[in-house]
């Protein structure tokens, strides 16, 4: 019924289904974390959700990530990337139990909303993100501007120094 783990159902990174049968009255709720610990607080949070037997008022977490390549000393290394660092999403029926249970896990800081009223997400902003994050092609991050000085450090122009004049991302190559 429920994983305790990093999940990619749908081929979805960061996605934690507590409860596959979801209330068509739930709402996606964004919640503030510390930075750097949002998988840790969503890890904890499917626990503290079981363990207190929300199962049917909290149904998925979601920390919203996507694969890309670094290029870093002429290796190639693919990393998930958050593309909110310090925040999550939760689908949850909102009460006073089940944001008790959020509001006081370890690591979250808060829900966004107005004051101390936390605002749900528009069913469309979730189905746009959640399409964005499941494109399938890594993205590659440049290290390297157009203009920049390098060093080539392999082949027969070893030792070299050159420019660089054309950054192709999409590839992850320079000229």
């Amino acid at each position: 019924m429920s994983t305790n783990n990093n999940t990619n159902n749908d081929n979805m990174l960061g996605l934690f289904k507590i409860n596959p049968i979801v209330s068509p009255d739930a709402r996606w709720y964004i919640i503030h974390t510390y930075s750097g610990h949002e998988l840790k607080v969503a890890n904890s949070l499917v626990q503290r959700v079981e363990l207190k037997g929300l199962t049917n008022k909290v149904f998925t977490l979601y920390v919203p990530q996507q694969q890309k390549i670094v290029v870093n000393e002429g290796k190639k290394r693919s990393v998930d990337e958050k593309l909110f660092p310090g925040y999550m999403m939760v689908q949850m029926l909102m009460d006073d139990d089940s944001w008790y249970v959020v509001r006081s896990t370890p690591g979250v800081t808060g829900f966004v909303g107005m004051g101390s009223t936390p605002t749900p997400m528009s069913r469309k902003e979730v189905e746009e993100l959640m399409k964005f994050t499941q494109n399938s092609t890594p993205k590659f991050e440049a290290k390297f501007s157009v203009g920049d000085s390098v060093k080539i450090n392999e082949g027969p122009f070893k030792d070299f120094l050159s420019r660089v004049d054309e950054v192709n991302e999409a590839q992850g190559k320079v000229t």
